[in-house]
């Protein structure tokens, strides 16, 4: 890959998306604005290492032109030493801003659902939930993220079965996405009187804020059923009660589940 050639699309394309975000009708169309925004910044993020990359091979061919035209010995020195280091960055440059070529991906920016939940370990367990919430609430205060408990199950030796708990900030999912899943600790509980080991073990779920989207239903596709009871005999005036009401909507199923509802 030509760095330098990609790095010259980019500035042309910063100065395309600078336009945009001067715009002042742009934020009429909220889901384009933070298109661009988002654009903006990762223009702006690999640029700023692109600009670094640039200077380190000028100053490679100043440093080349100086050891070739100098005559005192001092400076000759100097600037072969400031080549070697100059050389010895310039790879790692360009493997930063390959890096930062990857788009970002678009959930990474989005606000979160944390779901905590207690799994083997009975009490210990619903501790260790506990201890998890604070650890995350504890790297919230120091991202200057906003938090709010939205459940709260707590037990009767101070820790939780389940809290679920809205964090919103930059750059939330993208840090904790990883979070999701089983985490297990081993360790003498508060609960133990006898000093053994117990192995206990949480669930925690990071779930992306989902975006607000207008749904229409046509009223023929929906299809009703109704359910009665079935029996024999006296049992005539509950047959003839609807027990159960279901409506099923031919869009939803077929495009959730990819097929249609047979009658």
């Amino acid at each position: 890959m030509d760095l330098l050639k990609k790095l010259d699309e980019l500035d042309k394309r910063f100065v395309e998306v600078n336009e945009m975000v001067q715009d002042p009708d742009l934020v009429k169309d909220q889901k384009k604005y933070k298109d661009v925004m988002r654009e903006h910044g990762h223009l702006t993020t690999v640029l700023e290492v692109g600009n670094e990359y640039r200077k380190c091979l000028q100053g490679i061919e100043d440093a080349k032109m100086m050891i070739t035209a100098e005559d005192d010995a001092d400076m000759k020195e100097m600037a072969r030493e400031e080549l070697k280091e100059l050389e010895e960055k310039v790879p790692q440059l360009e493997e930063e801003i390959k890096l930062k070529l990857i788009p970002p991906d678009p959930l990474d920016e989005k606000n979160i659902i944390l779901e905590i939940r207690s799994a083997a370990g009975g009490d210990e367990a619903s501790l260790f939930v506990r201890d998890m919430w604070e650890m995350y609430i504890h790297l919230c205060e120091r991202k200057g993220w906003k938090y709010e408990n939205m459940e709260a199950q707590e037990t009767e030796v101070g820790g939780f079965n389940k809290i679920v708990t809205q964090i919103t900030g930059k750059f939330v999912y993208g840090t904790l996405r990883w979070e999701s899943g089983v985490h297990r600790v081993q360790r003498v509980p508060a609960t133990e009187s006898q000093g053994r080991l117990q192995t206990s073990t949480v669930t925690v779920a990071v779930l992306p804020e989902a975006e607000e989207a207008d749904i229409t239903i046509n009223p023929g596709d929906v299809r009703v059923d109704v359910m009665r009871a079935g029996g024999p005999g006296g049992q005539c005036k509950y047959n003839s009660l609807s027990r159960s009401l279901d409506s099923y909507s031919y869009w939803y199923c077929c495009n959730s589940a990819g097929s249609e509802i047979s009658d």
